[in-house]
């Protein structure tokens, strides 16, 4: 009998496995804080003997390489891509026993990338789960922009023609065990449901009920933006990462905090945005740590720039900078925990800026001038927007705060994660703002003027 072990990577919607029987086991797509796939293995007392990739990934940093070289197992990568170290090359067809009486057989899936590869598990020779990677998804496929713009209409086209390989190839009982899918920017929509097999996937997948044309014409016209990050994914994976350092950042005190801050660093603070508002460090930033921290802090950073981590407690700056390492922010400058007073001097003062809902929107002050900012995606806002509401996404803004106009700044998202950062963005600025924390849903009810229709102009 096989198993198959999930390690979920919820920060970055991905998922990595972990499959095998009694003696030995593959990883496929591990994640770069590879100790935990060591642990799943140790949990089931199986040695790696295989780790595989479907595709040089463009959202996070891979583990494979130092996960081979740590248990000496032999690394496939798919043979068309473009990689600068050491791996066993894959090819469509090719076999491999991972234990006994268990194989992965790779299939050429072409579309989220041109060498995109699928793996699947076979049990005496009879399809029992198939990973699929960035190819097949619950209810999708991954998107085929992340690559090169001229090759898009390309890769679509072949997505759909993978999509359909492997429903011809698989029984409708195969497992089907994507990598992305589950909050990854590299899906073209979110999955639908934590689990499916390549019968169900027929009968509602886009990629299978449609025909070609239409299917690369809904696929094209519904891709969001791109983590500005991800340019930098691609070209460290296909190099070879080096290991992930996960040891004790430098402790900094207020005295550092500040120089840092004036040096024009980030100083991050990574408690939940109720904390942050309440009191925080001027100019300090707010990433919650329970949010999509490794997204949005790696989206909106400048590459490169040092960042200091403030958090509330020890346990919560370590699992922020193993994120954060997953998308190539290997090491902060610094960081400090505990309480917010101890991290500015005697003479200094936490800033704070109120929060509020959209009823409190839907009530102004007579007389009182409101610029009501929304961070949200374009497809975000295309589906409804509060009329003559300034529209910058949150990915944008640190680059076009001189677009807002002047007065109190009411800041939203969808739900206020969004909004919480934006707000931390303009109070570091200077800006009188208000962080509205709610769900859009709600603004409707409150009495606020709703529109929706064509995709705003930016």
């Amino acid at each position: 009998m096989f198993f198959i072990d999930t390690l979920e990577l919820e920060g970055l919607g991905n998922r990595s496995y972990l499959a095998g029987g009694t003696g030995t086991a593959v990883a496929v797509d591990p994640p770069r804080d590879i100790d935990q796939v060591l642990a799943a293995a140790a949990r089931r007392g199986v040695r790696i003997s295989h780790v595989v990739e479907t595709h040089v990934h463009n959202d996070y940093v891979s583990g494979g390489q130092d996960l081979a070289r740590l248990t000496g197992a032999v690394h496939h990568v798919p043979a068309a891509a473009r990689v600068s170290f050491a791996r066993t090359p894959v090819h469509d067809g090719d076999t491999f026993t991972v234990d006994e009486g268990i194989t992965l057989r790779a299939l050429a899936t072409p579309g989220h990338t041109p060498h995109h590869t699928s793996y699947v598990l076979e049990e005496e020779g009879a399809a029992a789960a198939v990973f699929t990677g960035g190819s097949l998804l619950i209810g999708t496929v991954g998107r085929p922009d992340l690559v090169e713009p001229r090759l898009t209409e390309e890769l679509a086209r072949a997505q759909h023609a993978s999509a359909h390989r492997l429903a011809a190839e698989l029984p409708d009982d195969t497992e089907v065990l994507p990598t992305h899918g589950f909050g990854s920017f590299c899906s073209s929509a979110q999955a639908d449901g934590d689990a499916t097999t390549i019968g169900k996937e027929k009968s509602g997948n886009d990629a299978l009920v449609q025909d070609v044309d239409a299917f690369v014409a809904a696929l094209l016209a519904g891709l969001d933006d791109v983590p500005a990050y991800y340019a930098h994914m691609g070209p460290t994976n296909a190099a070879g990462p080096a290991p992930v350092d996960l040891t004790a950042p430098p402790v900094a005190d207020a005295a550092d905090i500040a120089t840092r801050l004036a040096a024009g660093e980030w100083v991050v603070d990574l408690r939940n945005r109720i904390a942050f508002a309440q009191g925080h460090v001027a100019g300090s930033f707010n990433f919650e740590a329970d949010g999509k921290l490794a997204t949005y802090l790696a989206w909106l950073i400048p590459w490169g720039k040092p960042v200091t981590l403030l958090a509330e407690s020890p346990e919560q700056l370590a699992k922020a900078q193993r994120e954060l390492a997953r998308v190539g922010i290997d090491r902060p400058a610094a960081a400090a925990t505990g309480d917010p007073a101890g991290w500015i001097s005697a003479h200094e003062e936490l800033r704070s800026f109120p929060r509020a809902t959209f009823a409190d929107l839907a009530a102004p002050a007579p007389g009182e001038h409101r610029i009501v900012l929304d961070v949200r995606r374009d497809s975000e806002r295309a589906e409804g927007w509060i009329q003559d509401s300034v529209h910058i996404p949150v990915h944008q803004l640190h680059r076009r705060q001189g677009e807002i106009p002047a007065g109190v700044v009411w800041v939203h998202c969808a739900g206020g994660m969004r909004a919480g950062i934006a707000a931390s963005l303009l109070d570091a600025a200077g800006r009188d703002v208000v962080a509205v924390d709610d769900s859009f849903d709600a603004a409707r009810s409150a009495g606020l003027p709703v529109v929706a229709g064509p995709r705003p102009r930016r």
